[in-house]
């Protein structure tokens, strides 16, 4: 049988939404799609050519190493330990402002964005340290989870991060002019979210209340400082270390993700328990970890390959261009397709999925390809807050208190989405947020 293009696009994609319905893993889903849309398409022996590809492109990609070293880091750094005592510092010195417990989750959570990168690990690390405090002082839970949730994804978009270097590896955008085009607007939305907490407090005192004075009297000035210096300078070290790498040309994205898993080790030995259990414990972590981001690159290279050798990749372009409103239209639709994808797949498979049809298009466009796929990277935290599927609301669910049901952490993503399509609005206007760091650091043009 040889579907016609138009036809095998509708058989593909709608495959993809039943096996994902019917509660299938991801990575197979694509991949069987893939096996039955060969047969019904190009015919079975493309899939040889596929599996070639996979093997010789895919899996034989170096920038793809950082991925187990950047997931080892944030397992070491979160099995260490100085995460909560990292939180006890912030909340005591930022104890007599209201809503200071929440603007503690803002602050730590980008720390963390910038040393793990794992949504699901700073989700559930907060969501044990912070959420039943301030539940307890009497903060609005609207507030309490979505300010968890919201800044628990910065993960993915804040330097290292295993999606953006997922996301260079489908591009031909560097992983270094990558990570430097988002850092801005992943420390930016993170301002966001500190200045909504600090206005809705400010309009609604009763939202974020100030912690009993008594409670800060117990910890003197000096002994905060030294909770400071011992507690929260040991993360930016590794920061530094990271980032510092890489800006400065000292190392490739792979050779800093190694500098990080050595600085996140020291930490683990320094604050964590040393057992070599726990050690042993972090590495199958790490391991399950790669091994399901690895599954769903094969899967989804699988899928793509079968797809544009069914044409399908032209009937997409052709649709996307035919939009009215030009290059403008063009755009909006491509994000919003993505904003959409996002209440049922993980960012995985849609970067995967939308990078081999997008990014031609952007660069017959004329659109400078950083922008775009930065663009995508921010409108991809809509992807773990919106429902049904929004992994964020189930990663927090899963260790909040009683009284936390799962309606209420629908009502709390509300405005944190908001202001992420605000963010992605301000890119919009002011394009020089992402490509101006890149220019300034590594000379990207």
């Amino acid at each position: 049988m040889n579907l016609s293009p138009e036809l095998l696009t509708l058989v593909m994609f709608g495959g993809l939404l039943i096996g994902l319905f019917m509660g299938h893993p991801l990575a197979f889903v694509l991949g069987g799609v893939a096996v039955i849309g060969a047969y019904l398409g190009p015919g079975e022996r493309v899939l040889g050519t596929i599996i070639n590809n996979i093997y010789g492109n895919a899996m034989d990609n170096y920038v793809l190493v950082a991925i187990p070293l950047f997931v080892l880091m944030a397992r070491f750094l979160n099995d260490s330990g100085v995460t909560e005592k990292m939180f006890e510092a912030m909340r005591l010195l930022l104890a007599n402002l209201r809503g200071g417990l929440a603007l503690t989750v803002v602050i730590v959570s980008v720390l963390l964005a910038a040393t793990t990168g794992i949504v699901g690990a700073s989700i559930a690390v907060m969501g044990m340290i912070a959420l039943a405090p301030m539940l307890k002082y009497g903060y609005n839970k609207e507030l309490s989870t979505g300010v968890i949730m919201a800044s628990g994804c910065l993960g993915i978009l804040i330097p290292p991060s295993i999606m953006l270097i997922l996301m260079a590896s489908y591009s031909p955008v560097s992983v270094g002019a990558l990570f430097a085009g988002a850092l801005v607007p992943g420390l930016m939305l993170g301002a966001m979210y500190a200045l909504y907490v600090l206005v809705i407090c400010l309009i609604k005192p009763a939202y974020g209340p100030v912690v009993p004075a008594e409670e800060r009297a117990d910890v003197s000035t000096g002994q905060l400082l030294m909770m400071l210096v011992k507690y929260v300078l040991p993360p930016m070290t590794l920061i530094l270390g990271v980032l510092g790498a890489l800006f400065t040309g000292v190392a490739t994205a792979t050779e800093a993700s190694a500098i990080g898993v050595g600085i996140a080790f020291l930490l683990f030995l320094i604050f964590g328990d040393r057992k070599l259990k726990t050690c042993f414990n972090t590495l199958i972590e790490a391991s399950k970890t790669t091994t399901m981001v690895m599954l769903v690159l094969v899967g989804a290279t699988a899928f793509t390959g079968v797809f544009s050798r069914g044409g399908g990749m032209t009937v997409i372009s052709d649709l996307v261009l035919a939009m009215p409103g030009g290059t403008v239209g063009a755009l909006i639709l491509m994000l919003f397709l993505v904003f959409l994808l996002g209440m049922f797949l993980d960012w995985t498979g849609i970067v995967l999925l939308s990078f081999p049809i997008m990014l031609p298009i952007v660069s017959q466009m004329g659109v400078d390809v950083l922008w775009f796929v930065v663009m995508v990277a921010v409108v991809l935290q809509t992807s773990f807050l919106t429902p049904p599927f929004g992994y964020a609301l189930f990663y927090l669910k899963g260790v909040a208190p009683k009284g936390v049901e799962i309606v209420d952490l629908y009502k709390a993503v509300v405005p944190f989405v908001a202001l992420i399509l605000l963010a992605c609005l301000l890119m919009a206007f002011f394009p020089v947020l992402v490509t101006g760091l890149p220019s300034t650091l590594l000379g990207y043009s």
